[in-house]
């Protein structure tokens, strides 16, 4: 018996607009996940599953309710040099091994510390990435094959793009790219009416029908079929996790992934009034989706913003918009696959280069600048490194950097020195002494008078650590020796020695 409709409102008071919004997101989804898989270096199909598995998997999960999950442009950089360095097997090793240790890292309560992480470092991170990115799909958008790290890719681009001008072949796949990109710039400055279907679907759209239509000589995406893609990763695989470089992998994909999606969840608990992320329990999800995907030999998953995003402007008022989506990827994949083999590899190259360019902040990179150079200075460091280094270096580079810069700042000191002509010197000290700061401490209280005695005031530090208590004992020891009056010392009322 069919319950009364007013039951399933009861039951379903967001259906509508659950609904309505998994179709935006669903048309957005797709040639981003078919892009980042081909990119990527695996079969599209493998960026389809990531997507089924993060709308329905993780979708279903407690977390974030209104966070859409999926393989991620942000990844694409670091999965392609884990599939050259380690091949396709392997990967499905490092995305398993990858979830099982985010689901740790939530059930030990450690999701809520990446909010911890400096947010110049994570932007710098995905700045490089985005430039990494824009580096290598360049090439695919004239057909060629991209050099192996960084600087090759970036040093190569203006050689690759004049010999492009000279193939008739090449210059019709950098016209459908740069095509595509001129849609997605210009797509946002449309009617309304024009813009409710998304700007990546309508550009893959656009340029599949000039491919078409024309008869392009342009590449297009290789089909397997979904089950055919589907390769579980073997267990001679798994033997390689005694490998250094294979665990080092594994532990960036695991940091980046992380943070990109709680950071995500931040940024898209902003865009809505619902229920805020619980931060271990989203960790949680997201493993629990990587675990599968590792299951299946697909793509890593984070949240993914420019999904996120469209999931909250549809509409969206609880998880079954996220879950849907993942619902329809998953019929597209199982009775249109033969679709995806008439999508021109250059217009996905084109979406590939506008999601980089987006992840370059040039525009915070200045406010930075002018308001706090530090910062400014890491992020740029942190991009640069990943873009002459590789992901992880770069990764450590910046954390290394930011708290070398908090340590310096923490480590604010004042030295105050009061000669009245006559009697002892008074030398007050404020702030926070910590060995950072010890050689400016030590050359200004060794330029005082030796001959004669000194009042050390250290009753205005917050801070005095063991570095400095040894040497500033030893500095009185010395002064005193001179045959001027012990130096006295007034010991921090709240300083806490180390």
């Amino acid at each position: 018996m069919t319950p009364p409709k007013n039951t399933r409102i009861a039951r379903f008071p967001h259906l509508r607009q659950d609904f309505a919004a998994s179709l935006v997101v669903f048309l957005v989804a797709l040639p981003l996940c078919v892009g980042v898989a081909v990119a990527s270096g695996v079969p599209a199909e493998l960026g389809l599953v990531t997507g089924i598995v993060g709308g329905i998997v993780t979708g279903l999960m407690r977390g974030s309710s209104l966070q859409v999950s999926g393989p991620a442009a942000g990844l694409t950089v670091l999965v392609f040099e884990a599939m050259r360095e380690f091949g396709l097997p392997a990967l499905g090793v490092i995305v398993l091994a990858t979830g099982a240790l985010q689901i740790a890292m939530g059930a030990l309560g450690l999701g809520r510390y990446f909010r911890a992480i400096s947010v110049s470092v994570v932007e710098g991170m995905l700045a490089g990435i985005g430039l990494v990115l824009i580096a290598g799909q360049l090439y695919a958008l004239v057909g060629a094959k991209a050099p192996d790290s960084g600087p090759e890719k970036i040093a190569g681009l203006p050689a690759a793009l004049v010999a492009a001008l000279g193939s008739p072949g090449a210059s019709a796949s950098l016209a459908l790219g740069a095509g595509t990109v001129a849609v997605l710039v210009l797509w946002k400055r449309l009617p309304a009416t024009v813009r409710t279907v998304p700007g990546p679907l309508a550009a893959v759209g656009l340029a599949t029908l000039a491919a078409l239509l024309l008869d392009l000589p342009v590449a297009t995406v290789e089909v397997h079929g979904l089950l055919g893609s589907i390769q579980p990763p073997p267990l001679s695989a798994f033997g390689d996790l005694a490998g250094v470089g294979l665990l080092g992998t594994i532990v960036a994909f695991t940091l980046i992934a992380s943070a990109e999606s709680l950071f995500s969840a931040a940024a898209v608990d902003r865009l809505h009034d619902g229920p805020r992320t619980e931060y271990d329990r989203e960790l949680v999800a997201q493993g629990a989706g990587n675990v599968l995907c590792g299951l299946l030999g697909a793509l890593p998953m984070t949240a993914v913003i420019v999904r996120s995003a469209a999931n909250v402007q549809a509409g969206a008022r609880t998880k079954a918009s996220r879950v849907l989506h993942g619902v329809w990827l998953l019929l597209f994949a199982a009775l249109l696959p033969g679709a995806l083999a008439y999508i021109p590899i250059p217009a996905l190259a084109g979406i590939l280069v506008h999601a980089g360019a987006k992840l370059v902040p040039l525009r915070a990179i200045a406010s930075l600048w002018r308001e706090h150079r530090g910062e400014a200075l890491i992020l740029v460091v942190t991009a640069v490194s990943i873009v002459a280094v590789s992901m992880f270096e770069g990764v450590l580079i910046g954390l290394a950097l930011a708290v070398a810069k908090t340590a310096w700042e923490a480590s604010h000191l004042r030295l105050e020195v009061v000669d009245k002509g006559a009697g002892p010197v008074q030398a007050h000290l404020s702030g926070n002494a910590t060995f950072l700061r010890l050689p400016k401490i030590l050359d200004s209280l060794e330029a005082l008078p030796q001959d004669r005695p000194v009042e050390l005031n250290l009753t205005g530090l917050h801070h005095l650590d063991h570095a400095c208590r040894t040497a500033l004992e030893s500095w009185a020891r010395q002064h005193s020796a001179a045959g001027t009056e012990p130096v006295r010392v007034m010991e921090p009322v709240r300083a806490s020695a180390v």
